[in-house]
């Protein structure tokens, strides 16, 4: 997998009602496909796993200081287990918003479930399934003492309705997060993206109103994807009657920092006992990154020369 791949996701920030509406909308599909083919995952895994980059995508573009960091974890029952997602606040130059994750089983299948039960039935990948019962948290490093953590219990585990949940009762901010993720026939991504909308504090409750009745009866993020809807396009088919306003347009992508040096201070975090071991076992050693699933070789020699550090 290369970082250098020819990128074209992007974040929209925006505001409508005359401030009253916040929104994000996000397409991230060159990013979901990165980490497919990163990680060769599942149809189920890509999914679960595309929708938590694309959420980490827009609330990365909510941060502010230059070294703010996200994580995003899930840990579920299901046979996926769980995702970890870290994101970047947007580059001071360029805007960009730097996304990486993983899933911990990326091969986890399950078959998909039939939704609606009664008619015009389409089969739909079992993300909540995948993921089963547990805990989504939330962790955020602003460069104080300590990272501000909240842990919610998993909705769903559908991931848009358990984020949903998250930023009405650890944030306070009614929100709406919609999130998708469509497969080719041949299991790469066809689309990925979706949106969070949120209500500021002094909005009207007749807006409320309005926007509830409204996002009630929206169609699925990937049916709206089908459509070949772009990220702007998704806030206008939302909010567009309602003084929707972008306000910049940001590039994402999905990018690891890792390199040899990193890879290495993990070999020394290790100890000299588990050293030792690897050194009498007598065989080179690959490492990979969790995130995006580059091998690092050490060799024996190289290897020895950590230990005696």
């Amino acid at each position: 997998m290369s970082n250098d791949m020819v990128n074209k996701d992007s974040i929209i920030r925006a505001t409508a009602a005359g401030g009253q509406i916040r929104a994000f909308a996000a397409s991230t599909r060159d990013m979901t496909e990165t980490a497919r083919s990163a990680h060769n995952t599942s149809p189920v895994v890509t999914a679960a796993l595309g929708r938590m980059l694309t959420a980490g995508a827009m609330m990365g573009a909510m941060m502010k200081g230059k070294d703010d960091l996200l994580t995003l974890q899930i840990r579920g029952s299901g046979p996926m287990k769980g995702i970890t997602v870290t994101a970047g606040s947007p580059d001071e130059e360029t805007g960009m918003v730097d996304v990486k994750g993983y899933a911990l089983v990326p091969d986890a299948i399950l078959p998909a479930k039939l939704y609606p039960l009664v008619e015009g039935t389409t089969p739909k990948l079992d993300v909540g399934g995948a993921i089963g019962v547990g805990v989504l948290s939330v962790i955020r490093d602003l460069g104080l003492k300590e990272p501000y953590s909240s842990q919610v219990a998993l909705q769903t585990g559908e991931i848009a309705e358990d984020l949903t949940y998250y930023f009405a009762t650890s944030e306070q901010v009614p929100s709406s997060v919609g999130l998708g993720v469509l497969m080719e026939k041949n299991n790469t991504v066809k689309q990925a993206g979706g949106f969070i909308i949120q209500l500021m504090p002094f909005a009207s409750e007749s807006l409320i109103s309005q926007l509830e009745s409204r996002l009630s009866g929206l169609p699925s993020v990937t049916a709206l994807l089908d459509e070949g809807r772009s990220s702007k396009e998704l806030l206008e088919y939302i909010l567009g009657d309602l003084d929707l306003e972008i306000n910049d347009t940001l590039p994402t992508r999905f990018y690891c920092n890792c390199d040899k040096a990193r890879v290495e201070k993990a070999l020394i975090s290790l100890g000299k006992k588990e050293l030792d071991d690897i050194i009498r076992d007598g065989k080179d050693i690959e490492l990979r990154c969790h995130f995006c699933n580059r091998a690092y070789n050490f060799s024996l020699d190289e290897i020895k020369k950590i230990r005696s550090m």
